[in-house]
């Protein structure tokens, strides 16, 4: 495929919806070719629908197994319908999370294992790695200071997990970056916001210069 595939990730209360609803008019003002935003899991009709059953606070028999099933049959649903067809199309694709989610949150959160769900995700995505991945990282007390102080609405399944699964969270995706440096940038999300987001913009910026225009301050 003769697309760009870039993720963001990062545990939860890091900021990634606040970063993304910033940064991505940069990147569409600045990008040379079509440029596409997504999320999972999500982004389809089916797989939002799996969203609903999987963030559902009602849910909480769940057992962690099947919670790594059915990310897994989002994300391929996602890739078949979205996310293949932008990146043959020659697009930017711009997902909010994808396999690494699945690894530090079911593998390692929930200790399901991080070899066996991303073995998992090898079948339903094929093999699919973004070119690019944004880890957004904060300690986990910040996060979840955050999620008390501004998303106490807005809280979802995860959300409710204790402090020891968010810290595993948070350790399995800085093991990830130090596994897959090239591919992994981690940037600092305690900053102030509109820094993180400039920050972002430059990385992705300088990955593929010939396909986002530089800004003009």
């Amino acid at each position: 495929m003769s697309g760009i595939f870039i993720t963001f990730e990062g545990p939860d209360g890091v900021g990634k919806t606040s970063v993304l609803k910033q940064l991505m008019p940069r990147l569409q003002q600045a990008a040379r070719r079509p440029i596409l935003e997504t999320r999972e899991p999500g982004g389809s009709k089916i797989a939002e629908e799996i969203r609903q059953v999987l963030l559902d606070v009602q849910n909480t028999q769940m057992d962690h197994r099947t919670e790594a099933l059915l990310f897994a049959a989002a994300r391929r649903q996602h890739l078949v319908e979205v996310v293949n067809p932008a990146l043959a199309a020659d697009k930017i694709v711009v997902s909010d999370r994808f396999v690494d989610s699945s690894v530090a949150y079911q593998g390692a959160g929930h200790e399901v294992g991080e070899q066996a769900v991303y073995d998992l995700n090898l079948f339903a995505t094929q093999g699919l790695t973004p070119d690019l991945t944004i880890l957004l990282d904060a300690p986990v007390a910040v996060g979840l200071k955050r999620i008390q102080q501004f998303r106490q609405d807005q809280n979802d399944r995860l959300d409710q997990e204790t402090l020891a699964f968010h810290e595993r969270v948070r350790g399995a995706y800085l093991h990830l970056q130090a596994q897959y440096p090239q591919r992994i940038i981690k940037i600092d999300a305690t900053k102030p916001l509109a820094e993180v987001v400039t920050n972002c913009f430059i990385t992705i910026q300088q990955h593929w210069p010939q396909d986002f225009t530089e800004e003009i301050v």
